[in-house]
This record gives structure tokens, sequence and C-alpha cells, in this order.
């Protein structure tokens, strides 16, 4: 490995700040005379987007020939921790073969609202599935000395002013919905680059917000990589380089202003070496983990694609009609069954060197059936003859399956959906064969959820997402049986745009994008809300059927700063060979005194079983203090003393163990009595608890004496006493000012003996 020290110290200032940002579009720049060399980047994160002449950063121009594999929006849907080493694996071989040192991916940002027009390329709505996930993939790429850049950091969720607005959201919800990914993979994946979002967060640009870039990533969770700018999301570069931004890309003319502003002191050079040797460290790192003359086998990769995809697909609703049978009469209708959407577009799109389609899929496994194309699937405009020749071959057939889906132009890289609806003419489509034919089975290609107005009407439903090259491959795996569903929704499907969190807020103004919905995201909304939803978050059919039993715990009473384990037998009491995909489930029961507002459950463990019929495996989960917490505001993270709920089941709303477990807050936070404290804090407080239990005792007399005689109740006056500060409590007692200021000298005497 290099000397880097050695290497800086000989560097004029004009090369250090030259270090600072690109050659070009996608390489960083070289000292040659002291043996620095030149690396390029490239675009991911599901595949490899590669590009040498007439660069551009949003896929218009032609990249290299590569594989396509299934987009996070897909892959998320696996709950397939070793699937996405695998993919990540993968992509690695690709950079290796190609001399690519970093892929900017994975992406990992929180699915705020289904609109968000790159949502496809964004694994959950919940950030322990993006977390765990997306730490895997990064591992996969890294373990083929390969380096990641995990983006976008942070809260990019809409693609509407996306250069400019202001992401604003408290510190709460910033902690435990749009941080902990990024937290989890910089601390158990160590990703070798981090890219800043080009937003702003509470009103600074995150490529210059120091308290992202050095105090949270750097200081608190030991980010030892270089966090690179995505493409033009530079505003100030000094600035930005102060708060911890290394390199900007792509090539720009800063270099000057990096050096006139160590001239005149208003930038350190010792902040400046501090960037350098981050950049030079990465840079060297990749040399050490060059492969020369590396390949791989573009058709293994295909047939992977299709393997991972296979995993991936969710089987949303299905009524007797799926698998389909090879001999049965069967119409193929929509023309995603030839030509499949199977990637969004933007900087993620993917140059695939061959692509499979469903009926390329039939051909090469020998199965005949009638096609008809139905619609188009670019203009969402009604073809009559189209329709009717679809109408004619359905009637008689034993089944129908309609491919249908979002077009190109429906969702993408630089601007959001205005809705959640398919084409109008593929609505009409579905509506009129369903009515044609019972038999009726739907395969999705889309990247985010879309409303089903149709959905009673229909007996089935495959849900692809996106899902790479080999998409037909897999669709059709899927449809005759050969692979058994076993994807499960990252993301809730809401029955209509008016239900989702954010819709009052998304996306804006075009100045700041108000995150009014907090920490209630996803299901932890529509939960909250009791709302009826068209599939739930971790929603996936099977074509066997799984019976859970025996849940315990390894304790059943801990401490904050211990761990516990949580096991469940699964067994397979279908026909068929199958996998499922256990979720742990974890519900505040310590109380509104005790916590905060919370949600009715959050996802804190998944483990995907395979089993044979008849057969039982154990999933096991540990959960740590962090499983059970909930952000303070401040940075730190509290678990109130209590009894927490662990619940376990297919889904988040088909719950089919539990299990009670009492934890004691290891370390109590600060806590002052003051005039203004609250009966009820008083009273959950573990350690004044019993001292006003006894105060209570006393004045429960007074109060019942006083409510015999006027037209107030006991409970009533008791009610407005624990919700009262105990300045009041004067009016319950015969307390003095002086008694009042004395009981809180008292308790706060006490608190100072214990914390």
């Amino acid at each position: 490995m290099a000397d880097i020290k050695s290497i800086l110290s000989q560097m004029t200032l004009e090369e250090k700040a030259s270090m600072c940002s690109g050659f070009d579009f996608w390489r960083l720049k070289s000292v040659p005379r002291l043996g620095v060399p030149q690396i390029m980047v490239s675009d991911g994160p599901h595949g490899l987007r590669k590009q040498d002449d007439q660069a551009d950063h949003l896929g218009v121009n032609d990249s290299i020939k590569a594989v396509c594999f299934p987009a996070a929006s897909a892959t998320a849907a696996s709950f397939d921790r070793d699937l996405l080493y695998k993919l990540g694996a993968a992509i690695g071989e690709e950079c290796q073969a190609e001399n690519v040192a970093v892929v900017l991916g994975p992406a990992i940002n929180i699915k705020r609202s289904p609109l968000c027009g790159r949502n496809f390329e964004y694994f959950s709505e919940d950030p322990y599935l993006a977390g765990e996930l997306g730490a895997e993939q990064v591992k996969g790429t890294q373990s083929k000395g390969i380096g990641t850049s995990v983006k976008h950091f942070a809260t990019n969720n809409q693609e509407n002013h996306r250069l400019s607005a202001s992401s604003e959201v408290d510190c709460r919800t910033l902690r435990e919905i749009y941080l902990p990914a990024f937290e989890k993979i910089v601390k158990d994946a160590n990703p070798w680059t981090v890219m800043c979002s080009y937003n702003k967060v509470n009103g600074v640009y995150a490529s210059e917000n120091k308290e992202l870039l050095t105090d949270i990533l750097r200081s608190e969770w030991g980010f030892q990589g270089f966090v690179v700018s995505n493409w033009g999301a530079v505003n100030e570069r000094v600035e930005a380089l102060k708060a911890g931004l290394d390199l900007e890309m792509p090539y720009t003319s800063s270099d000057d202003l990096i050096v006139d502003a160590v001239k005149s002191g208003d930038l350190s050079e010792e902040t400046l070496d501090q960037a350098v040797a981050r950049i030079l460290d990465i840079i060297f790192r990749r040399e050490a983990e060059k492969e020369l003359n590396a390949t791989y086998d573009k058709e293994a990769h295909h047939k992977l694609a299709g393997e991972i995809e296979g995993e991936c697909a969710v089987l949303l609703k299905n009524e007797n009609v799926l698998p389909l049978s090879k001999e049965s009469k069967i119409v193929f209708v929509g023309e995603f069954a030839k030509n499949p959407r199977f990637q969004g577009g933007g900087s993620s799109h993917i140059n695939a060197f061959k692509t499979e389609s469903a009926l390329d899929a039939l051909a090469a496994r020998g199965i005949k059936v009638e096609y008809c194309q139905g619609f188009s699937a670019i203009a969402d405009e009604v073809d009559p003859a189209l329709e009717e020749e679809a109408l004619a071959a359905v009637k008689d057939a034993d089944a129908v399956v309609i491919f249908a889906g979002l077009p190109d132009s429906f969702e993408s890289e630089g601007y959001d959906r205005k809705h959640l609806r398919l084409p109008e003419c593929q609505n009409r489509l579905i509506q009129k064969l369903s009515q044609a034919n019972p038999n009726a089975v739907i395969v999705l290609h889309n990247g985010s959820p879309i409303e089903m107005p149709w959905v009673d009407s229909v007996p089935a439903i495959l849900e692809m997402y996106l899902g790479g090259q080999a998409v037909g491959s897999a669709a059709i795996d899927l449809l005759f049986g050969q692979k058994n569903p076993s994807g499960k929704l990252p993301e809730t499907f809401p029955v209509k745009l008016s239900d989702t969190p954010s819709h009052l807020f998304f996306p804006g103004d075009g100045k700041t994008a108000f995150y009014g919905e907090g920490i209630f995201v996803g299901y932890r909304y529509y939960e909250k809300k009791e709302m009826p939803v068209l599939f739930p978050f971790g929603h996936g059919l099977s074509y066997s059927e799984f019976e859970y039993s025996s849940l315990s715990l390894s304790k059943g009473e801990i401490s904050s700063d211990e761990s516990v384990v949580a096991s469940i037998e699964i067994k397979n009491i279908g026909k068929v060979s199958g996998k499922e995909v256990v979720q742990l489930y974890v519900s505040d029961k310590t109380g509104k005194t005790g916590s905060a507002l919370r949600p009715l459950k959050e996802l804190k463990g998944f483990s995907k079983l395979a089993l044979d019929p008849g057969e039982t495996k154990t999933a096991t989960f540990q959960l740590d203090k962090r499983s059970f917490a909930f952000s303070d505001g401040k940075g730190g993270w509290r678990t109130p003393s209590g009894q927490y709920e662990i619940l376990v089941g297919s889904s988040s709303r088909d719950i089919r163990a539990s299990a009670t477990l009492n934890l004691t807050e290891a370390k109590l936070p600060k806590f002052i009595v003051t005039p203004n404290t609250l009966v009820e804090e008083l009273l959950a407080h573990p350690i004044l608890k019993a001292e006003v239990e006894k105060l209570m005792f006393s004045q429960q007399k007074s109060v019942e004496t006083d409510a015999a005689s006027e037209a107030i109740s006991a409970e009533m006056q008791l009610a407005m006493m624990m919700e009262a500060p105990i300045r009041s409590i004067a009016m319950f007692g015969d307390f003095t000012r002086a008694q009042l200021a004395g009981l809180i000298e008292h308790l706060n005497g006490l608190l100072e003996d214990k914390q």
C-alpha cells in the first residue's frame, strides 16, 4: 500500500486542490509524477452503466453492454440478505472486468411517497429492511475489490425540485426513518464512499451540511471513506469542503477557489489535506485490489438475474388459478409480454446485452400460448382493433394472462409521478378481459405501487416490479409452477393516492418539502390510522402454506443494555416446496407517559426459510437496544421501562404469534422536577413513582370527599390531577407555595442520589 502521508507531503497546493474534483465526467484526477493513478467510477446500482465517450448522467447516451439485474424495488421484495450479497458480488465482478473502481450505489432512500419518480431505485418504506439489504449488497460488491457509493445522503425522497428544495424534517424523524439505513451500512459494511444528495436538509445544502457529513457520518458513525457529491450537487465548493464534502463530481473549475481559500486563510490546509488523504486512500485501495485481465460470463450473469428475480416477485392474489397448466389453452395479452419493461429511466439505465421476454421464455420451454398485443405500451390510447382481437381470443380460453404495467414515461429519475394509475387503456382492457374470462391473471411490470380499480374482478395478481433483463424467464417459471413465489412487499400498496401519509405535504411548494407526517411513513401510518390498504407491507402469497408455532424468548426480562433472542418454529404444511419470509415486529406497550408517540409496530427482524413439504425449521432473531428504542430528538436513544410485545407473522397485518418482554431502561435520561412537571410524568419515573403515589393516596381521600359534595366525579378530579403540572397540586389539597417548593426540592434530591 502506498505511503499516503509521504505522497501528500510532496504535493503542491494546486495538486491537492485538483484531487478534490473530477478529471472528466467519470474519472478522478491522477498525479503521474507521484505515482497516483487515475480511477474511474460508474453508475449502478443494479448493473453497470459504464460510459466512455459522450458521457452524461441521465442515461441519454449509450453505455457499454452489460447485465441489467432487477432494480431495488424488486430485490427488496426478496427479503433475502444472501441474495443481495450475490447481486453485489456479480456487479463487482463486472466492474473488475471493465476497470471500474467504484460503482455508484446502492440507493437506499426511504420511499416516503409512492409518487417519487425514482422509487424503483430505492428499497423500501422501512429503514430496517433498507439497511439490512443495502449492507449486504455493499459487502458483496466490495468483496470483489470494488468500492460502493451509498446514496443519496440524505432525505432525497422526491425528484420535484431536487436540486434546490429543502427537506424540512425534525430530528426525531430524521434519526428514526431517514438515517438508520445509512447508519447500518456505514457501521456494518464500511462502504468506500458515500454520495451526498442534491437537496437542502433543513435549509442547508447536503453538500454543505456539516452536521450530516462530519458530525453524524464521521464523528458519530465512524465513516472512513470519502464523501462525493451527486453530479452537480455542490453549491459553494469551499464551504462544502469545510463541511466534509471531499470530492466534487464531475469536473468543474472549482480548483482555483480551493487554492485561493487556503492562501487567504479562509480554508485551513489541514482540512484540505484530510480530504485529499481520504481520496488517495480509496485510489490506492483500488489499485491494491485490481485484477489484471479480469473477465466475467455474461450468460451466467443473465441466468443469475433471472434467478434473483424469481426470488423477488410477489404473488399478491391467487384464488385457485395459479400455477397454470402447460396443457391448458392460455392466451397472453399485453405488449409487455413481448417487450417487458424491466428497468427505469435515468442514471441507472443499463444497456442490457440481451432481454428475455415472457414469449421468449415460453418458446425456450416449448410451451405454446396464443398472444395478442391488446394495447400499446407507449401511448395511453385505446386501440379498438387490438381490444377486439384480445376479447375474441380469451372467450374460450382456460385462462388469460394480462401483462400490464407503467410505461417509461410514467416513472423516471428527474420527475415525480402525478398519480398512481395505470394507463387508462390498460385499466379498460383488464376490466373487459376479466369480464370475458373469469380466470384472468395480471402480471405487473412497475417500479412502485399502483391503484387497482379491477382488483376484485381478477382472481390472481403477480407483481414482478422492474425485474431486470431476464424477467420473462422468471415470470414463466412462476406462472407455471416451476418456481414457488416467495417475495413480500417492501412497501404498502394504498387503496388510493389520498390515503398516503404524505399526501397533504408531497412534494411541497418547490422551495421546501415539509415532512409533516413525521415518523408515520408507510405501514407505520396505515396501522396507526387503522386504515384499509390494497396490500399491506410484508404481504406475499405462496403456492404452499406455512404454520407458525412455539414462539419463545431467551429471557422474559432484560435491561436495555442486554439483548434477547426470539425463536419460532415454521412448518411447511403444503404440498410443494417453498420459502417463507418470517417477519418480527416490536410494539411498545409502555404507555404514553413512559414513551413517545410511537407506531403500533415496527419491523425489527426477518428471516427467509426454505422448506420442503412437512419440514420444520426455526427462525431466530436477536434483538438489542435499538430494536426497542426511539430517538430522543438530540442524537440519543430512549428505551422506556415497561412491556414490549414481540409480534411474529407473515406480513404487518398477518401476525401469527406474540410474546411479552419486560424491559428496564438501563440508563435513565437526566430528569429535573420543576413546577411545570406533570403529575403523570412523575408517576412514570421509576425513581419517583413510589414517593408520588404516597402523595396521590393522601390526596385521593380529599378528592373523594370534595366530589361527594359537588357535581364533580372523583374520576374527573383524578384525571385532571394526572394531567396537571404539580404547581396546580394546591388545587387538590392544602399545599402552600412553600410546601410545593419543598416537595420539588425533595424529589430532585431523590434524583440526585440515583441519577
